[in-house]
């Protein structure tokens, strides 16, 4: 990623926490609805779990341009994921529903340039959670 794309993603993230809850239900409800078999996944709270989801997205955002120290976190996330049976697979519809939610919640402020942002960003996360992972 270059520095405007790390600058993009910490911009609008900066306007994403305040609603953070009504963003991770958001999440959610968009990922188990485009799929449906991930929902038993999540044993616990979903509310609780939306509060991980940001925690870790929060972490990835400040890590963008250290990864070094984003790596112990995304490892464990990723390791956790496999043992509740999540997949590689997985990680598009992810993705889709993360940039959705974004678009939803952002409004005028998601715009092209930080949607590319945020793409990066992500197949960034992913990149280095399948290597630490795989």
């Amino acid at each position: 990623m270059n520095a405007e794309q790390i600058r993009l993603v910490r911009e609008t993230w900066k306007l994403i926490l305040p609603m953070r809850a009504a963003v991770a239900e958001l999440f959610y409800s968009k990922l188990f609805e485009l799929e449906p078999r991930l929902r038993p996944l999540f044993k616990s709270d979903l509310e609780r779990q939306g509060e991980k989801l940001i925690a870790m997205l929060d972490a990835a955002v400040r890590g963008l341009d250290h990864p070094h120290v984003l790596g112990p976190a995304l490892k464990d996330l990723g390791q956790r994921h496999v043992r509740y049976g999540a997949s590689e697979n997985d990680y598009g519809t992810v993705a889709v529903s993360l940039l959705w939610t974004l678009e939803q919640s952002l409004g005028a402020a998601f715009t092209v340039d930080a949607r590319r942002a945020w793409t990066e960003a992500y197949a960034t996360i992913v990149a280095m959670n399948l290597h630490l992972c795989g």
